[in-house]
């Protein structure tokens, strides 16, 4: 049988969408998804994204990234999947979705449609919430100074302050705490930004993470690293920029750039 794909990235980090409206195949999610996300075999992409819908603006979101294990939530997959509904949709800006995922519902706007690839999306993400550092976090050697932070918005983050991020071994130190999206952060360059590199749970470094811009982004303030008075966080990332607000109940908000790429046609 053949199948409809829709991809798509935020920042760089890409995202297959296969919409549940064409039916099921057969076969596995998880081995789905490391066949179509393998970049060497397959299609290529950071994850694979399952659409379902409940009403037209009603949506359902279970996502496996490229390894085939389940994560919780992804802030540029969720964003993704709304671009991939509501292109099926219509084009009308300022469309709102409500996206019920493992992580609990978000609430997505659809800002704007640049045009017929590009998107302007923003997504309520949750609320910050501190969690227990992960297993085998001391095989890092933090240096003890040095400011590190674990936190969840439906999937877990560590963020660490380093002094460039371009002069760290990320691949080796994400490989060493493989159960967390591990994110190392520099202040700047503008006073209310900060520069991040990532090495994601289940799928490797990766250009951009929206979950962890928006960890990212706590821990800059709750560090001092930009001004409280800022009202949004400025994250320069491998693959683009977002912009974060933390409200002052902790409660994260992520909003930038969706870019559709193809529709391509998978067997299976």
């Amino acid at each position: 049988m053949q199948y409809s794909l829709s991809h798509h990235h935020g920042t760089g980090n890409d995202f297959l969408v296969f919409d549940l409206a064409q039916g099921v195949p057969n076969g596995e999610w998880p081995d789905l998804a490391r066949q179509w996300c393998d970049r060497d075999h397959g299609v290529g992409a950071d994850g694979l994204l399952i659409l379902g819908r409940e009403s037209p603006t009603d949506l359902t979101m279970i996502l496996f990234n490229a390894d085939g294990s389940r994560a919780e939530m992804s802030g540029n997959g969720i964003r993704c999947l709304v671009q991939a509904a509501h292109q099926s949709n219509d084009s009308r800006s300022g469309a709102k979705y409500i996206v019920s995922t493992d992580a609990g519902e978000r609430s997505v706007t659809v800002l704007e449609v640049l045009d017929n690839d590009t998107s302007h999306i923003s997504a309520d993400m949750g609320t910050v919430e501190p969690i227990q550092e992960p297993t085998q976090w001391h095989l890092l050697e933090c240096h003890p100074d040095r400011p590190a932070r674990h936190v969840s918005l439906g999937n877990p983050h560590s963020v660490v302050g380093v002094d460039d991020v371009s002069d760290v071994d990320l691949k080796s130190l994400g490989e060493k705490v493989p159960n967390v999206n591990l994110e190392i952060i520099e202040p700047g360059p503008e006073p209310h930004a900060i520069t991040m590199r990532v090495h994601e749970r289940g799928a490797g470094i990766t250009q951009a993470c929206g979950t962890g811009a928006c960890a990212a982004a706590e821990a800059a303030l709750v560090w001092g690293l930009v001004p409280r008075s800022a009202e949004e966080v400025l994250v320069h990332m491998d693959g683009g920029d977002a912009r974060v607000r933390i409200d002052n109940n902790g409660r994260a908000t992520l909003t930038g750039p969706i870019v559709f790429l193809k529709t391509v046609t998978v067997n299976v």
